[in-house]
């Protein structure tokens, strides 16, 4: 039954992908009616939105071979400007395109050649095995002419039976061969060039680059106020206070002795501002014991019901440590600031070469990656390190977000409780 499910499905997607050659090969002859009416001007908007038509068709047939083939088959195109006159040029200009005419041609001949193979056979064994029943329902004579052979009698009608049984089995043999074939044509025509995999990386690296920057200098900027506004302020006054004091100890030992008590009052103030901007730079209970009880450790301090899963047998790099411990902090503070929820989840865990952390709460839901400014922290922070965040938020809740960093764990060990 498994099986049969499975070529069904496999038929599907061959009738899903005939019909979307079918498509393509319509928006070619839209393309090439468009050019012939380029030097009126009216063809360049028809050339445009037939391209971008035609990029359209072109990654549906991504995410079918994609599913075909069990992997992931991304798009290569450059992003297009706002502006109509500059869109032309970007699409001319761009590798992808050319390479989309190409696939065009090929699989207007090829792929349908290939497609047509299954699905023919498919067909045919459904009007085979079909055609006794609607020999005995369609009038006398009517289909007998249907075949390659005559068939004047309903006994007679059944020798189609094993030939649509024949007809199915073949279609059932060439499906999965087929399609994997025309899977692997449409990844080698259609998927990035190893040019556009290194210009996309590059361009990745760099925009990466640059949100790291302008994050460190805000971290940067933050610290910079933090100790102008709170201890460098209350080191002046401590300061001023003594001074003070100095004038007062000979002449009014009871006031400087008062002024004393403040100063000492301010320095152990000054010293808590200085610890809790520390413990915001780097928290030394990450340094001393890791992520997992730093993260514990955090919850602690809120008011949320928290569970914490740590599968780690190893540390991490400082760097990542650094990076997901702040990445969850901001996570949670969004939770407690935005979502109303009372309980929260963090998973922590580190497999296939990946560090993958999921914070859940039952907060009213609604989260947009594109509305705050918190999230699209946490995605920069991430970016750095080639991690990824995605956010699952339906209204009414739960909220769920996914953070994953490429990474390996260190040689040293979690320190034991």
């Amino acid at each position: 039954m498994t099986h049969m499910i499975s070529w069904l499905r496999l038929m599907g997607q061959a009738f899903t992908l005939t019909g979307l050659a079918v498509a393509t090969a319509v928006v070619l002859h839209v393309i090439a009616f468009s050019v012939i009416f380029i030097p009126v001007w009216i063809g360049i908007p028809m050339f445009v939105a037939s391209v971008l038509w035609l990029r359209a068709l072109a990654n549906e047939h991504r995410r079918v071979a994609g599913r075909l083939l069990r992997e992931e088959i991304p798009a290569p195109y450059a992003p297009l400007p706002d502006r109509p006159t500059a869109r032309l040029t970007t699409v001319l200009g761009d590798p992808a395109t050319w390479r989309d005419f190409g696939w065009v041609l090929a699989n207007s001949f090829a792929g349908v050649a290939l497609l047509a193979v299954p699905v023919g056979a498919f067909l045919a064994g459904v009007w085979y095995l079909l055609y006794p029943l609607l020999f005995a329902l369609a009038p006398a004579g009517s289909i007998s002419g249907h075949l390659f052979f005559e068939t004047n009698t309903q006994l007679a009608s059944f020798v189609t039976l094993p030939i649509g049984v024949a007809c199915m089995a073949l279609s059932r043999w060439l499906a999965p061969r087929v399609l994997g074939t025309y899977g692997r044509l449409t990844r080698n025509l259609l998927a990035p060039s190893e040019r556009s995999q290194l210009q996309a990386r590059v361009q990745q690296l760099t925009v990466s680059r640059a949100d790291s920057n302008d994050l460190q200098a805000t971290e940067l900027r933050r610290i910079e106020r933090d100790l102008h506004d709170g201890a460098q302020a209350r080191l002046v006054a401590m300061g001023m206070t003594l001074g003070a004091a100095d004038k007062l100890v000979e002449q009014n030992p009871a006031a400087a002795r008062a002024l004393l008590n403040e100063a000492r009052d301010a320095s152990a103030r000054a010293l808590n501002e200085i610890r809790d901007l520390v413990r915001g730079i780097h928290p030394p209970v990450l340094a001393d014991r890791g992520l997992g009880d730093a993260v514990r450790a955090l919850v602690l301090d809120t008011r949320f019901r928290a569970e914490v899963s740590v599968e780690l047998s190893h540390r991490l790099p400082a760097p990542v440590e650094s990076a997901a411990y702040f990445a969850v902090s901001e996570a949670v503070a969004n939770a407690a600031k935005h979502s109303g929820a009372q309980r929260i989840w963090i998973d922590i865990s580190h497999a296939g070469g990946r560090l993958r952390i999921v914070v859940t709460d039952d907060g009213t839901g609604g989260a947009d990656l594109s509305a705050g400014s918190g999230l699209r922290g946490i995605e920069r922070r991430l970016g750095a390190f080639d991690g990824v965040l995605a956010l699952n938020s339906p209204p009414g809740g739960p909220t769920m977000v996914t953070m994953e960093i490429p990474c390996a764990l260190s040689s040293q060990k979690i320190s034991s409780s």
